[in-house]
């Protein structure tokens, strides 16, 4: 995870009173590290967990089927994570992002320079929401936010 996201979580967390507990996962993490990470989330009585990138990401289905083991809705920045279990999803639209990644590299190869291309930032971003998670951890989303979701995973 990147020191900015954890600082924007933090800043986030502190204006709604809510207290961080940053809890690392090692890069190419084995399962039982996963398994560490919701040992001390247990211990430390966590009401949510939010994955913000990284390591995590390896072993998704893992990581929710724990977080709905043990209760703690998990939310993600990608779709993938959403259908993989975690309860929603928040984050740029990823296929999007590919897609445009492939337009520069298509301008690069017919021999534009670099430093002459635009820096864009992602424009489209999705809500996503896994409506069996929620039914597993006992939650009813209000109607009106399934609405506004980009996707609702029955």
């Amino acid at each position: 995870m990147s020191l900015r996201a954890l600082r924007d979580s933090q800043a986030a967390a502190s204006a709604l009173r809510l207290n961080v507990m940053p809890v690392e996962i090692r890069e190419g993490p084995e399962p039982d590290d996963i398994d560490r990470v919701f040992t001390t989330i247990k211990r430390e009585r966590a009401e949510a967990l939010n994955v913000l990138f990284g390591a995590a990401n390896i072993h998704l289905s893992r990581a929710a089927d724990l977080a709905i083991k043990n209760r703690v809705p998990t939310i993600g920045t990608s779709r993938i994570s959403t259908e993989a279990g975690y309860l929603p999803s928040y984050g740029a639209d990823f296929p999007g992002l590919y897609r445009r990644t492939a337009a520069y590299i298509d301008k690069l190869l017919k021999g534009a320079k670099p430093a002459d291309l635009p820096v864009e930032q992602p424009t489209k971003f999705e809500l996503v929401i896994n409506l069996k998670t929620a039914k597993s951890l006992g939650l009813t989303i209000p109607q009106s936010l399934i609405q506004r979701a980009d996707k609702a995973i029955q």
